[in-house]
This record gives structure tokens, C-alpha cells and sequence, in this order.
């Protein structure tokens, strides 16, 4: 039901009138926080929903935490119990507006742009600029994706002394979202 009411709000909140919208439910959302000679710390959520307004770039996405999924189950479950604290914080959410698009420029060949908005976890909001992003249109489907990174501790989310030669502070965050139009 949370879920639910989110996405209406989201919804409603870049609805306008006569706005075109490209929407998923299945994009993709990986994170690494990997130390070298230790083992990967990595994660891969494939069900975030993401849309896009092509009339003003505005772009939101919401991925439940609980959806990462690790090679490894015991890692997994410290993840949400310890770190991520999914149970308290179930979501991750980013909004934000792409600087300069323009729908009708998009083509079968990569476009390059970059977003500025705010990304929330563990109940801490980030405001990230100038994120690069690679756009293009296959099939009638935006293809948008991109990478960057951020550190845990701007989370607050503190890595027990016994594990923190493990694990980095800094986690790459690759995406991946293929919208169609609603």
C-alpha cells in the first residue's frame, strides 16, 4: 500500500496536462562498494520504477531496498539489517530535472546530458549536480543511463571497525532504464 500511494504521488507531482511520459518498472540499479582483495560488495536491483517527462526533462525514480539482491545471502541480509536499514528506510528515491533536453534531439545515437536532483537513502537527502547521462531512443523506448558516485558516510550509515577494511566508503552506482511512453 506505501508503495502504492508513492508512486501516485510521484505520478501526480510531474503531471501536467498534455505532458508526454516514458515510464518503467523494471530498470536497473547496481552498486559496488568493493575493496580490493576482500570480497565484492555488490548489489543489483531490476525492478526500480523510473519516469520521464519529455516536455521538461523532469525525471523521478524509486527503487525498494529491499530488492538488491547480493551473490551473496548472509551479505544481503547484513545489508538490510545493519547498513541500509530497509525495514526503517524501505525506499531510495531520486528526482530531479535534465539540464538542456530536449525529446526531439533524441536519436538512435548516444545524446549526452546531465541531471542535477536529489537523491534520498536511509532517510538522508543528497543533492547530487551535474550527473552525466547518456540518452537515446531504440524501438519507440528511451534508453537513459549513467553512473556516479557517492559515499556512505553522507548517508549516515556507519561501518562497524571490524568490516570497514572491507568495504569502501566510496560506491559506484551504475543505472540503466528503458521507458516507453505512457
Amino acid at each position: 500500500m506505501k508503495k502504492f500511494t508513492f508512486l501516485a504521488l510521484l505520478f501526480i507531482s510531474i503531471n501536467a496536462i498534455g505532458q508526454s511520459k516514458y515510464l518503467t518498472k523494471t530498470g536497473s540499479l547496481d552498486f559496488e562498494a568493493s575493496v580490493p582483495s576482500f570480497e565484492e560488495v555488490a548489489a543489483k536491483n531490476e525492478s526500480v520504477t523510473a519516469i520521464l517527462n519529455t516536455e521538461n526533462g523532469e525525471f523521478a525514480a524509486l527503487a525498494l531496498v529491499k530488492a538488491f539482491r547480493f551473490k551473496n545471502a548472509l551479505m544481503e541480509e547484513h545489508f538490510n539489517e545493519n547498513y541500509a536499514e530497509s525495514d526503517e528506510y524501505p525506499k531510495a528515491t531520486f528526482k530531479g530535472k535534465i539540464e538542456n533536453f530536449d525529446f526531439d534531439t533524441l536519436s538512435e545515437t548516444n545524446s549526452y546530458f546531465h541531471i542535477d536532483g536529489s537523491l534520498t537513502f536511509h532517510g538522508v537527502t543528497k543533492n547530487l549536480k551535474g550527473t552525466p547521462l547518456t540518452i537515446k531512443m531504440v524501438d519507440d523506448k528511451i534508453i537513459l543511463s549513467g553512473k556516479f558516485k557517492v559515499m556512505v558516510s553522507d548517508f549516515d550509515i556507519e561501518i562497524p571497525k571490524i568490516v570497514a577494511n572491507k568495504l569502501s566508503n566510496e560506491v559506484d552506482i551504475d543505472f540503466r532504464f528503458e521507458l516507453v511512453k505512457k
